[in-house]
């Protein structure tokens, strides 16, 4: 580090990927952010719900943007494998897409707050650690167990996969469009198939 220069001041560099099951399908990001010295800084990852790979990508790309601008880190070098999403940024390729429009401007305010931003595309096999984050972000959210590859032997990721629960039946009520729950109780990002009763 150079005299007087701050931790703020340094390169750090967020790898995001994004990723759709279905496309649209349930979907999830993950990022990995290291400094300098290719050291750890943050493992980021979220499930999202049913969406596109590309809104993917880009949530990734705004949770790398959140956690430099939050963190007090002035200069973000950004690595993904979505090649839309790169160019896009780098302004060799139009945002046609109403669904990436607005991801895409707030994506360029947060840039705006930074002192250094870089983006650049990699293939796939160069992007495996937030691959993986967004996979397990994915995994997460359909409820699905682990991979194990993040904690390690002994993390409690690596036993072998619990049977699937049988299907919950709650019991509820439509209004405005509104699915009120009367009786029974939905976890988190549950999907749900909803029937008539015509008694």
């Amino acid at each position: 580090m150079f005299s007087g220069e701050s931790a703020g001041g340094e390169w750090i560099t967020a790898y995001c990927d994004g990723g759709s099951r279905g496309n649209p399908g349930p979907a999830g990001f993950g990022v990995y952010v290291e400094d300098p010295d290719g050291q750890k800084l943050a493992e980021l990852s979220e499930f999202l719900g049913r969406t596109t790979n590309n809104v993917a990508e880009y949530s990734g790309l705004l949770a790398a943007l959140d956690f430099a601008l939050k963190n007090g880190r002035k200069r973000l070098r950004v690595v993904s494998d979505s090649e839309l999403m790169v160019k896009q940024m780098q302004g060799r390729y139009k945002v046609n897409s109403a669904d990436l429009r607005p991801l895409y401007e707030e994506a360029k305010r947060r840039v705006a707050k930074l002192a250094g931003f870089r983006i650049e595309h990699v293939l796939r096999g160069k992007n495996q650690r937030a691959d993986r984050l967004a996979n397990q972000a994915m995994d997460r959210g359909m409820g699905r167990p682990g991979t194990g590859r993040p904690g390690g032997p002994g993390s409690g990721t690596d036993r072998a996969a619990p049977r699937p629960e049988p299907p919950r039946t709650a019991k509820g009520y439509v209004k405005g469009g509104v699915v009120h729950l009367i009786e029974g109780e939905l976890p988190e990002g549950a999907f749900v198939r909803v029937t008539v009763d015509r008694q």
